[in-house]
């Protein structure tokens, strides 16, 4: 097995991760033309390996997470990096799952002939090697692996030191089913060094790595977005708004705002913001339904004179992705208004409107510059398997390349292919 933690702890980081680099270029090649059924069957393995190093997976967990809580993580911090038998199982049965998606290489999006008979068409072609740098959760270990390989690219994994033990297990058991496979190994690589050294040599690593994809908290997305000399594939926040317009049904605008903000606090779909029309006439009573199910809600002065209980709110609050049971609360003269709040607040995440009218429904999906924009409907649908494209990588809130949820075909790219009969320009 290649990257040891002995070996990766006696290497530079820069050298390293050129090495590793080097390796998953020379993969990435094989990987472009290897058909659908070879890949599936590799993940297939590797989803089989998994279930059966679960005891060694399990106690590698239970390494990290004995040092994470001498350490002084967080409840949710540990909570992201406890596996459990059952836990386990989902990340074997989320490999197999991605074994039975479409595969998008080779897939045709578009074609035409030109006058003079040239014939051209555009191939979704893998990207190549993509650089996953992420915290806390092991089964990302899995998740990106599976995802990367079935999309035809090479894959070096960087975890987190908190998660180090269990991610070396999880990729020991993954890379076993490859082998298994008869894929090489070196497809799937883990970064075993736990310097900080080893990120910043990756996010430097042009002409190596073709794509890094953060995922964790604002300080490594952050981190990665300014360092990063290689294309970045991301979300820094998920401040994330509900309209509640003046036609909005009562009873659906309390079911979307309870969910959106607390089915979930702490992930990056949920709702942080809630802007209210003042035509609503049921404001009062939906406040209090936030504050009743447990959230701590933080109104303007027009909200606050609705519900004089709530805190008022600070302007830092339009800006802070909690990530809690928080909500920040504002009361706004219409549709366009919030708009406006959300062009200036949002973070092109995700942005949901409750309303009985489709003409203006309409004008706030067309209006709101968001990767992901709803009609009726929880913002905590923010999910790649919500969308039926099965997991995700990440959510990516650019404009280049990938918006939304990130699955197999956001890693992938196009060439474009051309037939001729001896066509010159001349």
């Amino acid at each position: 097995m290649t990257d040891r933690p002995a070996a990766a702890a006696n290497t530079p980081p820069a050298t390293l991760i050129a090495g590793m680099g080097a390796r998953a270029r020379r993969v990435a090649a094989v990987l472009a033309g290897m058909p659908t059924a070879t890949k599936a069957g590799a993940l297939v393995e590797a989803a089989a390996a998994i279930r059966a190093a679960s005891a060694t997976i399990l106690a590698a967990n239970a390494t990290d997470m004995a040092r994470a809580d001498a350490a002084g993580l967080s409840g949710a911090m540990l909570d992201r990096l406890r596996l459990d038998p059952g836990r386990v199982a989902a990340m074997a049965d989320g490999v197999a799952a991605v074994a039975a998606l479409a595969d998008p290489v080779g897939q045709l999006i578009d074609s035409r002939t030109r006058p003079n008979g040239l014939a051209l068409s555009r191939v979704r072609v893998p990207i190549g090697v993509i650089g996953i740098v992420y915290e806390s959760r092991p089964n990302v270990t899995a998740d990106a692996a599976a995802l990367c390989v079935m999309a035809g690219n090479a894959v070096i994994l960087r975890g987190g030191s908190e998660a180090a033990h269990s991610n070396r297990a999880i990729h020991a058991a993954f890379a076993s089913g490859l082998a298994a496979a008869g894929l090489p190994v070196e497809a799937v690589q883990l970064v075993a060094t736990t310097d900080r050294a080893a990120v910043g040599a990756m996010l430097a690593a042009a002409g190596l790595i073709d794509l890094i994809i953060p995922r964790g908290g604002k300080g490594l997305v952050a981190r990665v977005q300014a360092d990063a000399r290689v294309p970045v594939l991301a979300h820094l926040d998920g401040i994330n708004h509900v309209y509640v317009d003046a036609s909005a049904d009562p009873a659906m605008a309390e079911a979307i705002v309870l969910d959106a903000k607390l089915r979930r606090t702490g992930i990056c779909g949920a709702m942080e913001t809630l802007l209210i029309d003042r035509a609503w006439p049921h404001a009062a009573q939906l406040i209090a339904a936030l504050v009743g199910a447990g959230c701590a809600v933080r109104g303007d002065a027009d909200a606050r004179a609705l519900v004089p209980a709530i805190a008022p709110a600070e302007p830092a609050d339009w800006d802070t992705e909690y990530l809690d049971a928080i909500a920040a609360v504002a009361i706004v003269d219409g549709a366009g208004a919030a708009i406006d709040h959300i062009a200036r607040h949002g973070s092109h995440h995700t942005d949901a409107i409750v309303a009985e009218d489709p003409a203006l429904a309409e004008r706030f999906l067309a209006a709101v510059d968001s990767a992901i924009v709803l009609w009726n409907a929880s913002t905590q649908f923010a999910d790649g398997g919500e969308f039926g494209l099965g997991a995700e990588i990440g959510i990516a809130t650019g404009r280049l390349h990938a918006r939304g949820p990130v699955a197999l075909e956001g890693l992938t790219t196009y060439k474009w292919i051309g037939r001729g009969t001896g066509q010159v320009r001349g």
